[in-house]
């Protein structure tokens, strides 16, 4: 709770930096992005229910735009959780040209289903943005930063049947992270998106790759299909290395 508060409170002080980051003659812009909402039951044999929320939002001060992702699943299958998990990052842009920016980026995320605690980095790097076209966008960015995985306490048994308990620790170290924002309006209606992401640490490293397309309904209202994949290369002690999940959602698009 503590984590969370704080983090709460950090994304306060960042939903107002636009204004005070911008020029005194220059309008600060509204935000712009999108919020989508995911649902899913079923009963019968199995009973399963499942609810995530997900927001990208940006805000233009002058030279400068602030980054706001965030995304938060639960589930539960025949009474029992089988996914609890919440990310957020923050990133701060400034332009240095027409197509190439710098920025700083904080992300800190929590899963009750990986064996980790929590998982956090604080980095920054320059970046990239295709001059828009219409129906073609893209943005990437990289550069170092700090990796801090929280290890959960484990509890298991070694080659003997013997109990083995393996403590929580820390691992703090020098890393890297790469982001991929692609998206591609196919007609009027239709757009197809990839946002895939990478955080590297010689301790381990995570893969992120999402897929979805997007078919507008009704003004700011779209309904998205999606299939987001999670990989770890050394993921701790009993857990899989790999996590997926099918998503059909509702989306709300702002600056429309």
């Amino acid at each position: 709770m503590r984590n969370i508060a704080l983090l709460a409170a950090f994304a306060a002080v960042v939903l107002a930096a636009p204004a005070a980051l911008a020029e005194n003659d220059e309008p600060v812009d509204g935000w712009s992005g999108e919020g989508a909402l995911s649902a899913g039951m079923t009963r019968g044999n199995t009973d399963t229910s499942d609810v995530g929320v997900k927001f990208d939002l940006d805000r233009a001060a002058g030279a400068w735009t602030v980054g706001l992702q965030g995304e938060a699943d639960y589930g539960k299958q025949d009474g029992l959780e089988t996914r609890n998990r919440a990310f957020a990052a923050i990133d701060l842009d400034h332009e240095m040209t027409e197509s190439f920016f710098s920025f700083g980026r904080v992300s800190y995320e929590v899963d009750q289903f990986t064996g980790f605690d929590s998982r956090s980095f604080v980095g920054g790097g320059v970046g990239y943005r295709l001059p828009e076209d219409g129906a073609i966008e893209w943005v990437v960015r990289g550069g170092p930063g700090v990796k801090i995985d929280e290890l959960k306490r484990v509890i298991t048994v070694d080659d003997m049947g013997a109990a083995l308990i393996i403590p929580a620790t820390r691992e703090t170290s020098l890393g890297a992270v790469a982001t991929s924002k692609f998206g591609w309006q196919i007609n009027d209606k239709v757009k197809l998106s990839e946002n895939a992401g990478v955080v590297y640490a010689k301790e381990s490293t995570q893969f992120t790759n999402g897929v979805a397309l997007t078919a507008a309904l009704n003004g700011s209202l779209s309904a998205r299909v999606s299939f987001d994949t999670r990989y770890d290369t050394n993921p701790p002690h009993g857990f899989e290395s790999t996590d997926s999940a099918s998503k059909i959602a509702l989306v709300y698009t702002l600056g429309k």
